[in-house]
């Protein structure tokens, strides 16, 4: 059986998301925390931090990571995933440089930042807790449908949708490339405990994909049911057609 937990509704789920980031610094203060951006981190993010501000807890030897990161931008764009953490996260917590890791978002050698992300997460002790979002296609990090399970850390193109946004904002061509590099499938289930986050009816026809599906390269997310330590939390939009796996 999967470990599903469905939240009445959008408050509920980001304090539920929240505390599972809280409970695993309390429990273990030397952990290794991944985190992801977008709209179904924000409100958590923020709980986080506001917990933190009125009930000060021990993060003096927590570690954070993103997921994935953009390429090809500088960190004054303010969709940079390490710019959002540090905004959102990092630096309300006093989180130092050095115990938030990520790779860099402007290089000569991409693949050389890939080896070095994973290399850093490895002398780190590994990831003890990944909260994960959950793409509308079922991506996870930026590994869009199709990317192996055996991927390690690389540097993926973007979903189409969101480059353009990109792109719009930024004023990048369309003959300058842009990619994410993220946390391969391999790498991510190498955690030792993921909780898969999703919230919103849109995203509601592929969690039931994901969790009543195959396990199958063309919805990566998928492969989270293999995973031997993965909780499932959603809200009750998102969960509505797998209630009755819960």
């Amino acid at each position: 059986m999967f470990d599903i937990r469905i939240m009445k509704d959008e408050r509920a789920f980001d304090i539920a998301a929240a505390w599972e980031i809280i409970g695993q610094i309390l429990k273990k203060p030397d952990s290794v925390i991944g985190l992801s951006t977008g709209q179904t981190t924000k409100n958590m993010h923020a709980i986080v931090a506001d917990i933190f501000r009125l009930y000060p807890f021990d993060v003096s030897r927590v570690t954070f990571f993103n997921v994935d990161e953009l390429t090809n931008l500088p960190l004054s764009y303010p969709g940079c995933c390490r710019t959002m953490i540090e905004e959102q996260l990092t630096h309300p917590l006093g989180i130092p440089e050095e115990r938030f890791l990520m790779p860099a978002t402007l290089s000569d050698d991409f693949e050389g930042e890939c080896r070095k992300f994973e290399a850093a997460l490895e002398a780190a002790g590994g990831a003890d807790l990944q909260m994960l979002g959950l793409g509308y296609n079922g991506h996870i990090g930026i590994n869009q449908p199709g990317t192996p399970f055996g991927s390690d850390t690389w540097v993926s193109p973007m979903d189409p949708v969101f480059e353009e946004r990109v792109r719009r904002e930024t004023g990048v061509g369309p003959d300058y490339p842009l990619g994410g590099l993220t946390l391969g499938i391999r790498t991510i289930m190498h955690t030792r405990r993921i909780v898969l986050i999703a919230k919103g009816e849109h995203k509601a026809d592929m969690v039931r994909q994901m969790l009543k599906g195959p396990v199958t390269e063309d919805i990566p997310a998928s492969v989270l049911q293999l995973h031997p330590n993965c909780t499932f939390l959603l809200d009750a939009a998102a969960g509505k057609y797998v209630a009755d796996l819960a």
